[in-house]
């Protein structure tokens, strides 16, 4: 059932978690400063000795900007919401908030197989909470703005971003030295996107 309120407050609460897991990223990097003058290194060496730690921040930083702006532009589509969308929404945040811990460990363990399959995993959880969120807008017609619904392709790029990522998570596990680089599998989601589409249309044509 839809509660016929704006979802304004709803998406200003989630900004501000958003906001404040990433701020977190950068604390363990803030603490490293003064440890690093107390062990005598130089001010290049607090930046050369700390290069994992630093990759992992910046991938953090890069991927909950990426899933806050999908976030952000899916939800411009909403003009109400429901419990099942509230209690999605509220798994999708709860991924963003636990990526600082599998960041930090990112820093820490490197190449270590668990933490690439948990850190990849936290992402392919917000990807899957996101389509969900699609998929209940799209199955409640009270939910989704009737001057400008979410686009079909919508949906269909947070399944191919979700598949990608399960890819991703697979290829981690198999073959351990590619890791975080499977992540890069995301690149292709546009041409994945295409081939689905243009194979859905030959289908229609074929009817």
């Amino acid at each position: 059932m839809a509660i016929s309120r704006d979802p304004d407050r709803l998406v200003f609460f989630t900004d501000a978690v958003v906001a404040i897991a990433i701020t977190l990223l950068v604390l363990p990097l803030v603490d490293v400063v003064p440890m690093a003058a107390q062990n005598g290194l130089s001010a290049t060496e607090v930046i050369t000795e700390h290069l994992p730690e630093i990759f992992g921040f910046l991938l953090s930083f890069a991927v909950i900007c990426r899933l806050w702006i999908l976030h952000h532009n899916f939800f411009r589509h909403v003009r109400a919401y429901s419990r099942p969308l509230i209690l999605c929404n509220v798994g999708w945040l709860l991924t963003i908030i636990v990526l600082p811990f599998p960041t930090e460990m990112v820093g820490l363990y490197g190449d270590d197989r668990f933490t690439a399959a948990f850190y990849i995993s936290t992402i392919l959880l917000a990807a899957l909470f996101h389509t969900g969120l699609e998929l209940i807008v799209r199955a409640d017609p009270e939910l989704a703005s009737e001057t400008d619904p979410p686009p079909p392709e919508a949906l269909s790029g947070s399944i191919t971003a979700a598949a990608l990522l399960a890819a991703a998570l697979v290829l981690a596990l198999a073959v351990p030295s590619l890791n975080y680089w499977t992540l890069l599998l995301l690149f292709l989601s546009s041409t994945v996107e295409k081939a689905w589409h243009r194979q859905r249309r030959s289908r229609r044509t074929a009817r």
